[in-house]
């Protein structure tokens, strides 16, 4: 008689379900019973990439060298790119050889750079609410996440220092994302500046993700954190072409900062990858190092529906406070609603006035009470979304029918 194979998958038994694709699946109920649902729920930029990017990326495709293995940290000419981006935007000189690494997105790099540092008895301070890849990397790698509050109404650094003075065990890393998915919280130099200071304090390592450097608006420029004086010494930065240049689909980011960090990821990726397709990376070359305009023109189209999705929910009473930066609204729940939990919200949304957000709680326990708008929808069918959520509200009695 055959013996069956043990269906016990500890490592999948640290995840919960995940909560968007309780979200998938209402929305392809509701696109199957005939409703036009608009989905401000992803992450997702709507536009096409750049022609100049896709022309490096079909020239290079077209060379029969390119068709080999790549490199698991990437060509030489990507990292080159890297580092001289980084010098234009921030002025901060890297080594392409030992500080700069091209990863396959950066939510990858982060998910490797945990299997290679941490292990089971680590401790690692990540906010609350966080993009979900911050604490459920370490988690999956096998160490212990302390969640800090981080959200709107609170007093993050106090809380980090607080977490820091009651872990049982010293903290080994610390993740940090500004400006912030979901929150849209941005920090100023002086913030990282703090930021080192305490991690060099108590040895602690810092891992940034800056996925949304580009995306700032009303004259705020999202900092570097590599920009502090001797930052390198602790902390690694995390970027993604997905969101600057409309390339999520391409999978194309990259890690840079101190050494150690660097070279963990090297040698683990050297394992688990050979890179991605090289003229995908020549692609991401000509986009760090031609023509700009793009990436002003993305700022600003996502800055335009910024203000028109936020001036649409205050005239139906719905206040949202504007970011000063990333692609996303954190929307607290409406007050009459606020029992419902950002779960039930989000699927009433979708029941009864056609829109898609994402709930809150899909972020962590700090994002209850929220729900997130991604500005991922042309002007035209925010307007549409608004009246559907006008007469939601006037049917439910919280706005007067004109």
């Amino acid at each position: 008689m055959s013996k069956q194979p043990s269906t016990e998958f500890k490592r999948l038994e640290l995840l919960p379900p995940y909560v968007f694709s309780v979200i998938d699946e209402l929305k392809a109920e509701a696109a199957a019973a005939g409703k036009d649902v608009i989905d401000f729920g992803m992450g997702n930029p709507d536009q096409p990439t750049p022609a100049h990017i896709v022309d490096a990326l079909t020239a290079a495709a077209k060379e029969g060298a390119n068709h080999r293995y790549s490199a698991s940290k990437g060509i030489a000419p990507v990292r080159e790119a890297i580092c001289d981006w980084y010098e234009r935007k921030y002025q901060v000189k890297l080594d392409p050889n030992s500080e700069a690494i091209y990863t396959i997105g950066s939510k990858e790099g982060l998910a490797d750079l945990t299997l290679a540092v941490l292990d089971k008895g680590d401790v690692v301070l990540v906010p609350d609410p966080a993009y979900p890849i911050h604490p459920y990397g370490p988690i999956i790698a096998g160490a212990t996440v302390i969640h800090v509050p981080a959200g709107p109404e609170d007093d993050f650094e106090a809380n980090l220092r607080a977490a820091i003075e009651n872990s049982p065990v010293k903290p080994k890393m610390l993740f940090l994302n500004y400006p912030s998915n979901p929150t849209s919280e941005c920090v100023d130099l002086a913030f990282f500046e703090r930021m080192v200071a305490l991690a060099k304090e108590h040895g602690i390592w810092i891992v940034h993700d800056l996925a949304y450097a580009d995306l700032s608006f009303d004259d705020y420029q999202a900092p570097s954190i590599l920009q502090v004086e001797g930052a390198i010494d602790i902390a690694v930065e995390s970027y993604t072409l997905s969101k600057s240049y409309n390339m999520a689909g391409w999978r194309v980011g990259f890690m840079v900062g101190n050494p150690t960090l660097i070279g963990a990821l090297t040698k683990i990726k050297s394992y688990l990858d050979y890179g991605s397709f090289a003229p995908i990376q020549h692609a991401a070359v000509a986009a760090l190092t031609g023509p700009q305009e793009c990436v002003e023109e993305v700022r600003l189209r996502y800055q335009a529906r910024r203000d028109l999705l936020c001036d649409g929910l205050s005239s139906i009473g719905w206040d949202v406070k504007k970011p000063k930066a990333s692609m996303f609204l954190w929307a607290k729940i409406p007050d009459a609603y606020r029992d419902m939990g950002s779960m039930k919200f989000a699927e009433k949304l979708i029941k009864e006035a056609s829109v898609a957000v994402a709930p809150g709680i899909g972020f962590g326990k700090g994002g209850e009470g929220y729900v997130r708008f991604g500005l991922i929808v042309d002007d035209e069918r925010t307007a549409q979304a608004i009246e559907n959520l006008r007469q939601m509200f006037i049917k439910d009695g919280l706005v007067v029918a004109p």
